[in-house]
């Protein structure tokens, strides 16, 4: 069977899975996804976004203010795409992608809100710790594992508020 479920076989070596989340400046998850362990982060960066809902009284908002990104996210389409939804990011230079000077005008990195980032970091490490069940990966479907990632971000969503 190929498709959705190929990068992962459970009876052979495990080729891992990545998860791509979106989660807000206080914690909620907005959006999260999973993708084969072997693509690179970028890869998913425009899916994730596009996902993005956010509910309110009026017509639900798709895209956030700003977003903060680590430097594996630097990447000329990641940049276009962000400047053509008018979306402000805050993502440091790869020293991979700048041995040759760029021309035009330069990108924009903010120390300041770059510094709230680490809200991704520590909804991982409530995601790693919290259910040791998601860390380990036993289930060999992927719906399965997408279906416990939700429980397990209802339940953080749930404690927070």
């Amino acid at each position: 069977k190929r498709g959705e479920d190929s990068y992962y076989n459970g009876h052979k070596k495990r080729k891992g899975v990545k998860i791509h989340a979106c989660v807000s400046c206080d914690g909620f998850p907005l959006t999260i996804i999973i993708s084969p362990g072997n693509e690179y982060d970028s890869k998913a960066f425009i899916q994730v976004m596009k996902l993005i809902k956010i509910n309110t009284t009026a017509k639900p908002r798709t895209r956030p203010f700003e977003v903060l990104a680590d430097s594996a996210y630097d990447n000329t389409a990641i940049r276009q795409y962000l400047r053509s939804r008018a979306i402000k990011s805050s993502i440091p230079i790869n020293t991979r992608n700048s041995k040759r000077r760029k021309k035009g005008r330069p990108t924009r990195f903010d120390p300041d809100s770059y510094s709230k980032r680490g809200t991704i970091e520590r909804f991982f490490a409530w995601l790693k710790m919290g259910f040791r069940k998601l860390a380990s990966r036993y289930e060999r479907l992927n719906v399965v594992f997408k279906g416990l990632l939700d429980i397990a971000c209802f339940i953080l969503c749930w404690k927070k508020v």
